[in-house]
C-alpha cells in the first residue's frame, strides 16, 4: 500500500538516504507526486503514485506497485515489479513492462509496446489509492484536518513501520536546476540532492550533501554535518546552521544562529541579530 500522511502531503519531503543517481531520484520508500507537477528525473521507489497530468523525465522504476492518473507523460520506461493502475491519454516514451495485473485506460500511448504477467483489463480506471489521494488532497485544501488526518491514518494502518514516502506537492517541478515549491519543504538526513531549493521554508536534516543553493520565504535550517554547496537565503526568516554543518556560499537572513564549529565560506549579511552559539559544556580531556 502506498503510504500517504497528513502532515506531509502540503510540503515537499525528502526522506532519508534519499538520493540522485545520474538521471534518477531513488528512494527506499513510496513516491507520492501531487497532479500538475514536472519531475525531470526518472524515479525509482517502492511504490510509485502520480496525480493528474504530471510529467517524468526519466524512467519509473516500482518495486511495488505504480499508478499513473490521466494525461501523465512518462519520457522512457515504466518497469512495475507488482500491478500497474494507468489512466487515460498517459504516454509512456518507451516500454510498459508489468510483472503482475495492468489495469489501462482509453487513449493510453506506449511507444515501445506493454506486457503485463497478469490480467490485462482495458478501461477507464480510477485506482482507489488515486481516489483516495484526490479526496485527502482536497479536505487539506479546504482545512478539514480532522477528516484527512482520520483518512490518512485508515490509509496507513497497514504499514505504519515501512519508510517514509518522498512527496512532492501539487504544482511543483524538480530538476537538477531547482527544486521548486509553494509549500515548505523538509530534507531527511544522509541525502545526495541535486539542485537549487526554492520554498516557503527550508529544513535541512544531518549529514546531507545539497548541490545547489537554498532559498525561503521564511525560516533555513542546515542540520549538523550538512554541507550545502551554494547560497543560503530567506526574504524575511532567520537561518540556523548547526554544528559541524558547511555553507560554500554566502548567508543572507534576518536573524542569524550560527554554531561555532560550523562554517560559512562567502559574505554573511544579518538583517537582524546574529549568535553564535557555543557547546553549553566541554567534555574534559
Amino acid at each position: 500500500m502506498v503510504s500517504l500522511r497528513s502532515d506531509s502531503l502540503d510540503r515537499l519531503e525528502v526522506p532519508d538516504g534519499t538520493t540522485v543517481e545520474e538521471h534518477d531520484l531513488v528512494t527506499a520508500g513510496d513516491v507520492v507526486v501531487g497532479g500538475h507537477s514536472t519531475v525531470e528525473f526518472g524515479v525509482r521507489g517502492r511504490n510509485v503514485l502520480a496525480g493528474e497530468r504530471v510529467q517524468f523525465g526519466g524512467d519509473i522504476e516500482a518495486e511495488g506497485d505504480c499508478r499513473l492518473d490521466v494525461w501523465t507523460d512518462v519520457a522512457g520506461n515504466v518497469l512495475v515489479a507488482d500491478d500497474a493502475y494507468v489512466g487515460e491519454r498517459v504516454r509512456v516514451g518507451g516500454r510498459l513492462m508489468v510483472s503482475g495485473d495492468l489495469d489501462i485506460g482509453d487513449d493510453v500511448d506506449v511507444e515501445e509496446g506493454f506486457e503485463a504477467n497478469g490480467w490485462i483489463v482495458i478501461r477507464n480506471p480510477m485506482p482507489t489509492l488515486v481516489f483516495y489521494f484526490v479526496v485527502l488532497s482536497q479536505l487539506l485544501r479546504v482545512g478539514d484536518d480532522e477528516a484527512a488526518s482520520e483518512l490518512a491514518s485508515a490509509l496507513t494502518a497497514d504499514d505504519r513501520d515501512g519508510p517514509d514516502p518522498l512527496v512532492v506537492p501539487r504544482g511543483s517541478t524538480v530538476s537538477d536546476d531547482a527544486w521548486q515549491v509553494s509549500t515548505p519543504a523538509v530534507v531527511g538526513d544522509d541525502c545526495r540532492i541535486h539542485g537549487n531549493v526554492r520554498a516557503e521554508s527550508v529544513e535541512v536534516g544531518e549529514r546531507t550533501n545539497l548541490f545547489g543553493s537554498l532559498r525561503a520565504r521564511g525560516d533555513v535550517t542546515v542540520g549538523e554535518g550538512t554541507r550545502v554547496h551554494g547560497d543560503v537565503t530567506t526574504k524575511g526568516g532567520d537561518v540556523t546552521v548547526a554544528p559541524g554543518a558547511e555553507v560554500l556560499g554566502d548567508v543572507s537572513c534576518s536573524d542569524l544562529s550560527l554554531h561555532e564549529r560550523s562554517t560559512v565560506e562567502g559574505t554573511i549579511r544579518s538583517r537582524g541579530e546574529m549568535r553564535i552559539r557555543r557547546p553549553s559544556a566541554r567534555t574534559p580531556e
